[in-house]
């Protein structure tokens, strides 16, 4: 039995300008379970929006607080970071990666979502004719609406049936073509929570040397690949990265999920030594500097977008990192919890009918975490978000991440203890009204 009527959905899309709630966004599909949820009184199980769902890191805001008592905040930051986030940024690379990026290399932006946006800037007027971006999907829908912003195209593949070797052969295709300036994913990924192995990473790696393109390598979710025993400073097992492949590198690395860090909005582009330094003509005629990649990126281009980053901010993820590297602080310890509930809720699922759709890494089965990806017999991703939502859940189909597999994506991060029995028995009541 639905929880919720079609009529009252359809009257909250109708109010809310949804034009098409199979194919809603974040947002919308966010909208709708709040409207839902106003109108009737009754919980969602929100599996829509990938907001932290752990206590902020503590340390970091007695951090934040002692760099504004000091009076950080009268002065402007300066656009390349604070001093000591640069360190520690450094260090942390080095002791979590095993990669040896310069402090100079290592720049702070607001959120990976400003970092990525710039990044494409950079990556696409550095070279005449190479202005295309890469999406090996699925991935975050944001960074193809960034595109749209500054007008850049891009073209995708769904990796699902492209994993191992076979990796090889789909890039030299798409990149052959000589225009791709960059390649982006995540890595683990959102929203299939799929990894990309050391294999894999070679293959781009090399491919991205190759043809002289810069892969943008997303590490929201950095060492939260569960199934290893990783988070640990200086000793292996290390997470694997592009960065041990190539010097045509940036790594995005946030503090909104690793410390529940997210209402600051603060994460760190770590640019290849090599990369930061090379020199791109058209970048010097475009913005009448020298037209160092690194250089450019910062001053002429991130500057422009947000002026810097607020300055105690910094101050604390400064401090976050440092303790992490020290070993004081075990940032994947703290964040386990996710594998936790994705292990507890992908169960309630599958013993309803439900099946995972990403289901597989190269060599071995998906983890759990974060994020996890679910599919109900032949019905579409647009479809099922819909039917699940006459059930009080919430999630966005596949189809908006660039996938071509049929399914939605659930996020673990808002769910509580109390509201497993009440999954359990809206699942069994899905199950009973839409038999296989």
């Amino acid at each position: 039995m639905k929880i919720f009527s079609e009529e009252l959905v359809a009257s909250a899309v109708e109010e809310l300008h949804i034009a098409d709630l199979s194919h809603a966004t974040i947002g919308e599909v966010l909208l709708v379970a709040q409207y839902l949820e106003k109108a009737t009184g009754i919980p969602f199980i929100r599996m829509d929006q990938g907001s932290p769902g752990l206590p902020v890191n503590q340390r970091g805001v007695e951090a934040e607080k002692a760099a504004l008592d000091r009076g950080v905040g009268s002065q402007y930051p300066a656009a390349a970071g604070v001093a000591e986030l640069k360190h520690e940024a450094s260090r942390f690379v080095k002791a979590f990666l095993n990669v040896d990026v310069s402090e100079r290399s290592c720049v702070p932006t607001v959120g990976s979502v400003a970092g990525s946006f710039g990044s494409f800037i950079a990556c696409t007027q550095r070279i005449p004719g190479k202005d295309k971006v890469l999406f090996i999907d699925p991935g975050f829908p944001i960074q193809k609406s960034q595109l749209r912003v500054i007008g850049a195209q891009w073209v995708e593949f769904d990796i699902y049936n492209h994993r191992g070797e076979r990796l090889r052969e789909k890039l030299e295709e798409m990149l052959s073509a000589g225009d791709i300036a960059a390649i982006v994913y995540s890595n683990p990924n959102n929203p299939a929570w799929i990894c990309l192995e050391d294999e894999e990473l070679k293959i781009i790696g090399e491919l991205a040397t190759k043809y002289d393109t810069i892969v943008m390598e997303d590490l929201a979710y950095f060492c939260m690949d569960f199934r290893r025993d990783m988070g640990h400073p200086f000793c292996a097992p290390y997470p694997p990265t592009v960065a041990h492949y190539t010097d045509n590198y940036i790594l995005m690395l946030s503090s909104s999920k690793i410390f529940s860090y997210a209402g600051q909005r603060m994460a760190l582009i770590c640019i290849s030594d090599k990369l930061f330094e090379k020199h791109y003509p058209a970048l010097a005629e475009r913005y009448n500097d020298a037209g160092v990649f690194g250089q450019t990126l910062v001053a002429s281009i991130l500057y422009m977008i947000t002026s810097g980053c607020t300055a105690s901010t910094q101050y604390a993820y400064a401090e976050m990192l440092r303790l992490s590297t020290e070993g004081e602080i075990n940032f994947v310890e703290d964040t386990r919890e996710y594998a936790v509930r994705a292990e507890r809720m992908k169960r309630i699922f599958t013993d309803n009918g439900f099946h995972i759709v990403y289901d597989n890494d190269a060599t071995e089965r998906v983890g759990d975490g974060f994020f996890f990806t679910i599919g109900y017999g032949t019905m579409s991703g647009g479809d099922l978000l819909k039917e699940l939502l006459y059930y009080g859940v919430s999630s966005i189909s596949l189809s908006t991440t660039g996938s071509e597999q049929q399914g939605v994506r659930a996020c673990t991060s808002r769910m509580r203890e109390e509201l497993y029995p009440v999954m359990e028995e809206r699942m069994r009541a899905f199950k009973e009204d839409h038999p296989l």
